[in-house]
């Protein structure tokens, strides 16, 4: 066949393509995560491209030394602060004493100076022994530390660094009774007299409150601005008018407390603003972005621990002449629960890695706790249901696991709204 025909028969059968096929083109827009990028200069950068799971030999020396924590020091606590909802303070005191509440704070506040990668290495095998005890090192690193180096004043550093890193939890107050997911519709007033703010309000669902020294407390300075009127406070738990009220009695994580706090004319200083007036709300939005990344490490963390208990038993549980794990119909599920736990484990590891170089990763952490806390209930409910009756009962951790997941789904952000800011971005590339 000459060229000429081969043209023209090439030109017929394109117009003879249907018309709806036509968006299988190539499109211009491309989904950000698959655009490719231009390697790092090794020579200038010093970077080098690695797979997400390849760690500093600092951070794998921290990752070894947590797990060791927390096999020797969590686990013989588990079931009884769980039955009592009671923080063990031993656990609190060691994780002080280990570096662990101050993992990316710097040498000169007490801190140990290291990567935020680490502290979601850190979260992840802390929570694969217990989730709570994993909640309150994710909070006092990703939240509190967080606000202080990032928007306090150089006295306020001084002030309030070195005791968050030796001895004392901080506690973040945004949510009420009229604003859990609308946050920014909060009812809490701050009056300025003065040199001085009166705040009043309540405030519920406050994680670590029960045991919090210091609290960041979110009020609005000027109701007819909205949410551009909040502004953070920083109140000490002493201060004349805030009482902490009773602890929750909650489904899962139960040994981290959470508790309304009440604030009746408590008065604090000008300088007691954390950054500036009417900025709360960026502030918390900030946070809360990087917090998310912190709670996918917790779940990732979770899921994998009950994962991790509950497959050697399936190999040993023998049931009709052969062990469980031995039936072809079980090893498809727990392959498929494993695949989920290792894509799971790099969309957190990738919004942390982002998050650390500075890059944005607002989506990308969304997407990490959304499908992390997804993960996290397959998989102990799976697991439940491969141990059977055993799994069902109190004498094993497995419906432990089970019941810390839920929140998950709920605190950080919801898993809707989750979803609604990963669509808002799709949005945006499309």
């Amino acid at each position: 066949m000459d060229t000429g025909m081969e043209i023209t028969m090439a030109s017929k059968l394109r117009r003879h393509i249907p018309a709806h096929l036509a968006p299988w083109r190539v499109s211009p827009c491309a989904f950000r995560s698959s655009k490719s990028e231009l390697k790092p200069n090794v020579a200038s950068d010093g970077l080098a491209c690695a797979p997400l799971q390849t760690f500093t030999e600092e951070e794998a020396m921290l990752k070894d030394m947590v797990t060791k924590f927390a096999q020797e020091r969590v686990a013989p606590f588990v079931q009884k602060m769980d039955e009592n909802a009671k923080m063990e303070e031993s656990i609190v005191q060691g994780l002080f004493e280990q570096g662990l509440m101050s993992i990316e704070l710097g040498e000169e506040y007490g801190g140990t100076g290291a990567s935020f990668f680490s502290i979601i290495l850190a979260v992840e095998e802390l929570a694969k022994v217990d989730p709570a005890v994993a909640l309150v090192c994710e909070l006092q690193n990703t939240l509190t530390n967080k606000l202080f180096t990032t928007y306090g004043t150089e006295e306020q550093k001084r002030t309030y660094l070195p005791r968050v890193s030796k001895d004392t939890l901080g506690s973040f107050c945004l949510s009420e009774a009229g604003s859990g997911s609308d946050a920014f519709s909060l009812k809490t007033r701050a009056e300025k007299k003065g040199d001085y703010y009166i705040i009043n309000g309540s405030k519920m669902w406050i994680s670590l409150a029960e045991d919090a020294g210091v609290f960041f407390v979110m009020a609005n300075t000027d109701p007819s601005l909205g949410y551009r009127g909040i502004t953070c406070f920083v109140v000490d738990r002493n201060t004349e008018g805030l009482q902490v009220g009773k602890k929750e009695d909650k489904l899962g994580i139960r040994a981290c407390s959470t508790c309304p706090v009440t604030l009746d004319n408590v008065k604090v200083p000008e300088s007691s603003i954390l950054g500036q007036v009417g900025q709360g709300y960026k502030y918390a939005i900030g946070m809360l972005n990087t917090g998310r990344i912190g709670i996918a490490a917790q779940m990732l963390g979770l899921a994998q621990g009950c994962f991790d208990r509950t497959v050697p038993y399936t190999k040993e549980r023998v049931q009709f002449g052969k062990s469980v794990f031995d039936f072809q119909g079980m090893q498809h599920q727990i392959a498929q629960v494993a695949t989920q736990l290792e894509a799971a484990r790099l969309l957190t590891y990738n919004a942390a890695r982002l998050a650390e170089a500075g890059r944005p990763a607002i989506k990308e952490a969304s997407m990490a706790k959304y499908f992390t806390a997804e993960v996290a209930t397959l998989t102990t409910s799976k697991c439940i249901e491969w141990m059977g009756g055993v799994g069902f009962t109190k004498n094993f951790p497995i419906e432990k696991y089970y019941r810390d997941c839920k929140i998950g789904t709920i605190y950080e952000g919801t898993s809707n709204i989750q979803l609604s800011t990963i669509a808002k971005f799709l949005a945006q590339e499309y």
